[in-house]
């Protein structure tokens, strides 16, 4: 039966495979289909979209040494043509999950102590949560304008079709706005 700190995220990973022997080491491959969405509006792997990580974990003196490779599709737009698009993410991370941690500012034993828990990776009891290194991993390297094609030419700011798909020599002619009240007059002598 799972603990409350595993329902949180639906990135915990269970280490209780590990033995706590510094030089111990377990090889994962993972899936994770019921994540939510990682990513931005124009760009982001879907909450149901599988989220394939290869994990290595090794004991070390002061807790879990996780090092991953994280893998997913993203799906979004083109940020100058609007087409659909998919955009495969690969990237690696590695991190450090604390045995113990203890948030005060004043040293005790061979705890690990922080200012700021942000700073550190903690585990709860035997789970590690991975959904801050695999969302930064994922995330950190998805564009920020993500095309269909490097060349891709965009929308006809006239019209709003493809330039692609238009004619050579396609224009629109476009007036001063300042004139605009101007436009069919014939003049006092017409």
């Amino acid at each position: 039966m799972m603990s409350t700190a595993a329902e949180k995220s639906p990135f915990l990973f269970n280490c209780h495979e590990l033995p706590r022997r510094a030089g111990e080491m377990r090889e994962y491959e993972l899936t994770f289909e019921d994540h939510g969405s990682i990513g931005v509006d124009l760009l982001a792997i879907p909450g149901d979209a599988p989220i394939d990580v290869d994990l290595r974990l090794e004991a070390v003196a002061q807790g879990v040494l996780a090092t991953a490779t994280v893998s997913g599709e993203a799906v979004g737009e083109c940020t100058r043509c609007l087409e659909p698009l998919t955009f495969f993410v690969q990237e690696e991370f590695q991190e450090l999950f604390y045995y113990e941690v203890d948030y005060r500012q004043k040293p005790k034993g061979k705890e690990i102590v922080v200012e700021d828990e942000d700073e550190l990776l903690a585990m709860e009891g035997d789970f590690i949560d991975l959904d801050g290194p695999i969302r930064d991993a994922l995330i950190l390297n998805l564009p920020i304008n993500p095309l269909c094609k490097e060349d891709c030419e965009g929308l006809c700011p006239g019209c709003g079709l493809k330039w692609i798909d238009l004619p050579d020599g396609h224009e629109h002619l476009v007036g001063d706005i300042r004139w605009a009240q101007l436009d069919g007059w014939q003049g006092p002598n017409s």
